[in-house]
């Protein structure tokens, strides 16, 4: 279906409050309205949300985009279940705001033989689970750090990990619980910081070696059996005030008004010999398989100042924000915004039609 009219549901979830549903239905109604009409100027200009360049790319490829809300309730279920789409293109990070219920989303759709872009619910489950993804990754010979897993005083797992250590916890992402306390030196340090991964999201703490390095990230674009890495991008984390440490925190990634996140900025790398920089494409193209991505995904990654290529961890689905780091790889490898959309898009009709003619 390569080139055909679709019906794409852009399909996100909500779960703040009651406003942010009735927000995410008016914005639907007024997509449906919505003709070739100039916008006014407005004073203040809103960003907007990756959904709405998304909806505005598929229109210029000539498809037929509607908003699918999931707003945590088994209505909004029912309705993604009738929503009569050619495809979802699933923007979705959590139902009812837990975000381990991801991958239950991915497999709803399964269910009943929704297609849909991205990642499946194995892809999800292994991005998630910080520390089966690590197994995956060390059977598959790629480097990631020495890590141990702890819950409640029971741990799950371990390696003979040396300090710095830094700690996450196991089932989150996004950043969310990473901040200038998850490094750690000292054993005093650990217990705390681990007592307060467990407390605070009720999760196991991953404990993991700090690496240090640059902070790379390796798109990746195509199929299990064939996928293309797109050109490297940086976190620069060099300008981080001294004392504080380099990692990607929370405040770092999202929070835009803190001193973390205006002293960091995302780059394309151009500093490194051909060699290296195939050879952190490489290992990030094994890591997208190995954790069984598909259509897009970025492998984020640490390079030491030896040349140690270490993978921190896997995203389906990665934010696809025309600003953010996937799509600014994409563009310099010479795909425009709209371009990447499409690429996506047919990336996930050809696997459906591939898996239809293997059943066949």
């Amino acid at each position: 279906m390569t080139g055909a009219k679709l019906k794409v549901a852009v399909l996100y979830d909500v779960w703040e409050d009651e406003a942010a549903v009735a927000e995410a239905a008016e914005e639907k109604a007024a997509s449906k309205k919505k003709k070739k009409k100039k916008k006014p100027q407005s004073k203040s200009r809103r960003e907007k949300e990756d959904r709405e360049e998304i909806f505005e790319a598929l229109e210029k490829l000539g498809h037929e985009p509607f908003y699918q809300v999931l707003d945590g309730t088994q209505p909004s279920l029912t309705a993604l279940a009738k929503c009569g789409s050619d495809l979802v293109f699933n923007l979705t990070e959590s139902f009812a705001g837990d975000d381990t219920k991801e991958m239950n989303v991915a497999a709803y759709m399964d269910l009943l033989g929704i297609r849909y872009t991205g990642g499946g619910p194995h892809a999800h489950f292994l991005a998630q689970d910080k520390a089966t993804a690590k197994k995956m990754f060390a059977f598959h010979g790629i480097k990631t750090p020495f890590f141990a897993t702890s819950y409640r005083g029971r741990i799950e797992h371990a390696h003979d990990v040396s300090f710095p250590l830094i700690v996450k916890p196991l089932w989150e992402d996004g950043s969310i619980g990473i901040d200038a306390e998850s490094v750690v030196s000292s054993v005093k340090e650990l217990m705390e910081r681990v007592e307060y991964i467990q407390n605070e999201f009720d999760s196991p703490a991953l404990i993991e070696e700090y690496i240090e390095g640059r902070e790379m990230y390796v798109g990746v674009l195509g199929s299990y059996e064939k996928a293309q890495a797109l050109p490297l991008v940086e976190l620069d984390l060099s300008r981080l005030p001294e004392g504080t440490p380099k990692i990607a925190s929370y405040d770092v990634k999202f929070e835009k008004d803190t001193q973390a996140h205006k002293l960091t900025k995302s780059y394309l790398v151009d500093d490194l010999d051909e060699k290296t920089t195939s050879r952190v494409q490489e290992v990030g193209l094994a890591a997208y398989q190995a954790v069984k991505l598909r259509d897009y995904g970025r492998i984020d990654m640490r390079l030491t100042p030896k040349g140690e290529v270490y993978v921190i961890e896997a995203n389906p689905n990665p934010w696809l924000s025309s600003k953010q780091e996937f799509a600014m790889a994409a563009k310099a490898s010479g795909r425009s915004y709209t371009d990447l959309i499409g690429e996506i898009v047919e990336l996930a009709m050809a696997r459906y039609a591939t898996n239809a003619e293997n059943a066949s």
